[in-house]
């Protein structure tokens, strides 16, 4: 566990749980920064940030403080630092296994924590599947621009569905090919199925298809459970994950062949499969309503005509909160790089763009978001009830993570391709002497699993700048052995803490963080002095939302 708090790293009167901290009018180097906040909001006393809890204040305060020592401005709709919005805190108490039952009478169990993970998908203290059909309905992909649909006109009210992860990869015309459409995310699984009226959803887990092990899944899906208020969106009643393993033993029973079924879902053509099982699941729910907030700051234009449109920076404060297993002799889960990294790496821009001298052109918000891990909530918030009109809204540029292994030779954009926003960080990056590369992991889907997604959503071009994976004075091949290992072990896990460089030369490098903090830094001025607005490349899946936000401020 990190033990770090001292008066000299937390203010102690922020410990107190009161709201004076100064920051010292020297400003530090850039690495000094970025650790110095990495350290403070990832250290144990922030309790794992989790939503709603003691820590998420604490932190917020923390990051309110920081902007404010800087010399930025509160930019909530009240005047504030804070944009506060409640949340659904839903704990599900889950039965130890979960039975299915064949037309004969033959049953197959399976282990809660081992073989399941399932979660209520109703903001009530009782969900239940009650002697329910079970239906394999391929990806659970319903895209008439594709000419796919895998429900076609079954009658699906009441059934549980289960499904393949990811969407449809094999055909670079088809779903983008192996990049990851919003089709192939978990939350459009659950919200396909609910469409169809199903009762439940079992997402079949394998690791290739959804871009983690299982862990992060057990890690993710238990305890508290957060959702923005139910506004009578369709529900299903429960939604769950399957391993691999456990799926071949439910399609054993049914007396299906799970190959060559799933091979049968590769196709337009593909109907759902009636599996001849039934099954029933009742979960038990701790209902409550917490409050969180996006802590908003701003810094104004300096151009009278260009001030009045912006540049958002986005990252979310939030983590896992701590784990609920009394076991663990380290509950705590950090979140240092995920994402006290990428709050830090907004906040070092922010201070630089703050020292400047002429400031930039258009005004330029920071929002530091909540509830990401929940299904990006706090941005999702923030696009419903934005304090800037979509239409003012420049470009997003998003941090989620950060590098903490070196300098590269590269970058990773996400969302490479689909905007004019390409030739401004291809610029940028030219500047470091670093070339572009679209997302090194297509098929992980990154471009719908962060708060870029949300503004995206609203019509607003964004950047979300990760990492690159050509490391300088490392081997062929290393950076992405490294990332991949990280995901594996470190990803939403307790062992995602900061690491001081020591004297062997072993913990946290920030010469690429620092690399790609100045990168963010260069894109926000060009697109600042920029008299023309970035657009999304013509027929893009976001044009038309922007083509709309754009009319909405010219109607004003």
């Amino acid at each position: 566990m990190t033990k770090r708090t001292t008066a000299a790293t937390l203010c102690p009167l922020l410990l107190l749980g009161i709201a004076a901290c100064t920051q010292p009018a020297a400003q530090p180097d850039t690495a000094t920064q970025l650790a110095t906040w990495i350290a403070d909001l990832s250290d144990d006393a922030m309790e794992g940030r989790g939503p709603g809890t003691a820590g998420d204040v604490m932190a917020r305060q923390y990051i309110a403080d920081v902007m404010a020592g800087m010399g930025l401005e509160p930019a909530a709709a009240d005047g504030g630092w804070e944009q506060p919005f409640d949340i659904v805190s839903i704990d599900s108490t889950v039965p130890e296994t979960w039975t299915f039952t064949s037309g004969s009478g033959d049953t197959a169990e399976f282990a809660f924590w081992d073989e399941f993970i399932a979660h209520s998908g109703v903001q009530s203290e009782q969900a239940a599947i009650e002697d329910a059909e079970v239906v394999f309905v391929g990806y659970g992909i319903r895209a008439p621009e594709y000419d796919w649909d895998d429900y076609g006109d079954a009658d699906l009210a009441g059934k549980v569905l289960v499904m393949l992860n990811n969407d449809p990869d094999w055909d670079p015309n088809l779903f983008e090919g192996d990049l990851r459409l919003y089709y192939g995310r978990w939350t459009y699984k659950y919200e396909s199925a609910a469409a169809q009226g199903a009762a439940g959803a079992i997402i079949i887990h394998t690791t290739p298809s959804a871009g983690y092990p299982f862990q992060v899944v057990q890690t993710s899906w238990t305890g508290p459970q957060f959702e923005l208020p139910d506004e009578g969106e369709p529900r299903t009643q429960i939604n769950a994950w399957l391993t691999e393993e456990a799926s071949r033993r439910l399609f054993d029973l049914a007396g299906v062949d799970y190959d060559e079924t799933l091979e049968s879902a590769r196709s337009a053509d593909f109907s759902p499969v009636p599996l001849g099982l039934s099954t029933s699941l009742a979960l038990t729910s701790t209902v409550s309503s917490e409050r969180t907030a996006n802590v908003l700051g701003a810094l104004p234009g300096s151009d009278p005509e260009l001030a009045d449109e912006w540049i958002v920076f986005t990252a979310h404060h939030d983590h896992l909160g701590v784990s609920p297993d009394e076991s663990l002799e380290d509950r705590i889960y950090n979140g240092a790089l995920d994402n006290a990294a990428g709050v830090a790496q907004v906040l070092a821009i922010a201070s630089k763009l703050a020292s400047q001298e002429p400031g930039p052109s258009r005004s330029m918000l920071f929002a530091l978001v909540g509830a990401e891990e929940q299904g990006l909530l706090g941005s999702e918030y923030y696009a419903a009830h934005p304090t800037v009109p979509p239409g003012k809204m420049a470009a997003n540029i998003n941090y989620d993570g950060g590098n903490q292994w070196g300098r590269t030779r590269d970058v990773t954009y996400i969302g490479y391709g689909k905007s004019s926003l390409d030739a401004v960080v291809e610029a940028a990056a030219a500047e470091q002497g670093r070339t572009v590369l679209p997302d090194q992991f297509p098929a992980n889907g990154y471009f719908y699993r962060s708060d870029q997604l949300n503004f995206a959503r609203m019509g607003v071009p964004a950047i979300y700048l990760d990492n690159g994976t050509d490391f300088i004075d490392r081997p062929e091949g290393w950076g992405s052995e490294v990332l991949q290992a990280w995901t594996e072990n470190i990803y939403h896990q307790v062992s995602d803490e900061y690491q001081p460089m020591n004297e062997e030369g072993e913990g946290w490098n920030f010469d690429g963080m620092v690399d790609d903090v100045e990168l963010g830094l260069a894109c926000a001025r060009a697109i600042s002095e920029n008299p023309e607005l970035p657009s999304w490349s013509p027929g893009d899946e976001f044009e038309a939302a922007r083509l709309a936000a754009l009319a909405a401020v010219a109607g004003e």
